[in-house]
């Protein structure tokens, strides 16, 4: 915590404070959040407890993805609907897209 500062001296003053800290064993943090991932490779995390609050701090290697909120849709599922709903496959993918991937649901509002 502090560069240069005996670690059981450091120990003993967070003791006194009422701080505990924990190191825990992790191999990977990810934090989610509505459009992205926030993943933390090699982590180095200590669990803080001062006073009943707990906070976390965490160092290592940071990634971000970015999260597809658009559904997978293969060529299995267009063919299905396709045949199912008779309609171009133009059709068959919109309507899998609007229905956020229900196969049922796409065949079902293709048939009105």
């Amino acid at each position: 915590m502090f560069p240069g500062m005996n670690p059981r001296k450091m120990q003993q003053m967070m003791k006194k404070m009422g701080i505990a800290q924990v190191d825990i064993p992790a191999t990977e943090v990810i934090i989610k959040t509505e459009d992205k991932e926030i993943v933390i490779s090699n982590p180095q995390v200590s669990k803080v407890n001062m006073m009943g609050q707990q906070t976390f701090q965490i160092v290592g290697d940071i990634e971000e993805r970015s999260i597809s909120t658009e559904p997978e849709i293969s060529e299995d599922d267009i063919k299905t609907v396709m045949e199912q709903a008779d309609c171009s496959e133009e059709e068959a993918k919109k309507a899998i897209e609007e229905n956020k991937g229900d196969l049922a649901a796409a065949i079902l509002a293709l048939k009105e």
